[in-house]
């Protein structure tokens, strides 16, 4: 553990030195407040506060800017030492592959945790300031927080995966953007062409709700969604998440956590400096 959080250490310098801690969190806070603002107009008709509507906006921004700032992090961790020649040098230190490999995660991890928090915090402050908020929207905020982070885990791990496939940080982004492509778009699109083929059938009724949840993608929206009665009102996928028991959308963030970093471990160990 000591060795992985040497690794650590040095690859939040790097990520510093490049500026990827900077962007990641001004990316954030920018998108955050922006949603914070254009959200503030239906509060009274859904009868929720300000923050509630802020939530399910930053929930869907989520879904599509999390595993983006998580790939783009992650895409270049063992194909840029592979292209820079610089991946024996780093095989030579004192700890094993899955421990180079975990210090980096941790490092990445901790960058995104601050660049959510910083992000959403600064959108929940706005909101508390211009009109106040209830205890539920608290912990809303709190559960998007967190689970934003897990989400970013999983597409940290799947870029460790590209990256310990490429040969090159080229083909390794463009891995990475078609990875995010099919998971946060095209998965998506096939369901909703199923579920119209299907016009309300067997499919839709029974299968549908855990095709949705076994894409992380969608696992996280369904675990926000079903948290709290106020982020019901603002969301037309209740039905199908609620179709769902509590534990399905956690199970399957957590297993692919686990199963993404295990497979990025053996590509990385296989791997031939």
């Amino acid at each position: 553990m000591m060795r992985s959080i040497a690794v650590a250490k040095c690859e939040m310098h790097v990520l510093r030195r490049n500026r990827w801690l900077l962007t990641a969190t001004l990316i954030m806070v920018l998108f955050a407040l922006a949603l914070t603002f254009a959200g503030s107009a239906p509060t009274g008709s859904l009868g929720v506060d300000m923050l509630m509507v802020s939530v399910a906006s930053m929930t869907t921004l989520s879904v599509y800017l999390t595993p983006l700032l998580a790939l783009m992090i992650s895409f270049d961790t063992v194909a840029g030492e592979v292209e820079r020649g610089s991946l024996g040098l780093l095989l030579t230190y004192p700890a094993g592959r899955g421990e180079i490999l975990f210090g980096k995660f941790m490092a990445h991890l901790a960058a995104l945790t601050i660049a959510m928090a910083v992000g959403f915090g600064c959108a929940g402050a706005v909101a508390w300031w211009m009109a106040g908020v209830g205890l539920e929207s608290l912990f809303a905020l709190g559960r998007l927080v967190a689970t934003s982070i897990l989400l970013g885990s999983v597409f940290l791990t799947l870029g460790y995966l590209v990256s310990s496939l490429s040969r090159s940080s080229t083909a390794a982004a463009g891995m990475s953007a078609g990875l995010w492509l099919i998971f946060v778009v095209l998965y998506d699109l096939g369901l909703l062409g199923a579920v119209v083929v299907d016009s309300g059938g067997w499919f839709t009724q029974s299968l549908f709700p855990w095709f949705m949840v076994a894409n992380p993608a969608d696992a996280f929206r369904v675990w926000n969604i079903t948290g709290s009665d106020g982020m019901a009102l603002t969301s037309g996928m209740v039905g199908a998440a609620r179709a769902l028991p509590v534990w399905a959308a956690p199970l399957s963030l957590l297993s692919w956590l686990l199963l993404g970093f295990a497979a990025a471990r053996s590509s990385f160990w296989r791997l031939e400096p």
